[in-house]
């Protein structure tokens, strides 16, 4: 079956290395700090100046003045730091962010992003995804593999204005993980319970299959 929100973070979590420097972006995202191996050092970093992002807080717990870049109440780990955006974003832009994970409306095959409008919708601004995907050493995307119509969001070329281009290196959906190759998706892992042929139904863009392709472990 297809994993819920909480499981592609999980999943997603995976990717963490001890002494990294992550940004997490807005939505699925900023459920990976939920997931964080016990025993990993692991430092989350927000656009509006907070390195140190703990869990969320507890239900009663919530310090309304205390929130990530997408206005949700957060925790701060021991040791945390505040500062202002443009040290952020120059934390950012100076290349010392070791992963990055955004959420999109489309990814296409060839790694590019669109992440921030969809024309005719309102929208707040673009946030910090653009400096992120030009200055972050690794991007990951958390996404649906579908839109609410059906529709896939791994095309071949993107439709909805360019977040960055030829960024992206790996996707974690609620159907499967998948890599950026030159070919196209290369699928890595199928969500537990979901077959290969699920996966290629859901896929507009070019489907690399090598091999038994395994389930998730989370």
């Amino acid at each position: 079956m297809a994993l819920d929100k909480n499981g592609i973070a999980q999943r997603i979590a995976q990717e963490l290395k001890d002494g990294y420097y992550v940004n997490l972006g807005i939505g699925i995202p900023t459920l990976v700090a939920n997931y964080i191996p016990d025993g990993m050092e692991v430092t989350l970093q927000s656009e509006n100046g907070l390195l140190g992002i703990g869990p969320f807080p507890e239900k009663g717990k919530a310090d309304p003045d205390l929130i990530n870049a997408g206005k949700q109440t957060v925790t701060a780990t021991s040791g945390a730091s505040f500062f202002d955006s443009a040290l952020s974003f120059a934390m950012i832009r100076g290349g010392h962010i070791d992963l990055t994970v955004l959420g999109a409306f489309e990814v296409s095959e060839k790694g590019d992003i669109a992440s921030w409008k969809i024309p005719g919708k309102l929208v707040k601004g673009m946030g910090g995804a653009m400096d992120l995907v030009a200055s972050a050493k690794n991007i990951i995307v958390a996404t649906t593999h579908t839109n609410r119509k059906g529709e896939s969001k791994l095309l071949r070329k993107c439709t909805l204005p360019l977040t960055g281009v030829a960024c992206v290196k790996r996707i974690v959906t609620d159907l499967a993980v998948l890599d950026i190759v030159e070919e196209g998706f290369k699928l890595i892992e199928r969500a537990p319970g979901v077959t290969v042929e699920e996966i290629k139904n859901a896929t507009e863009g070019f489907l690399f299959i090598d091999g038994d392709i395994p389930e998730m472990n989370i």
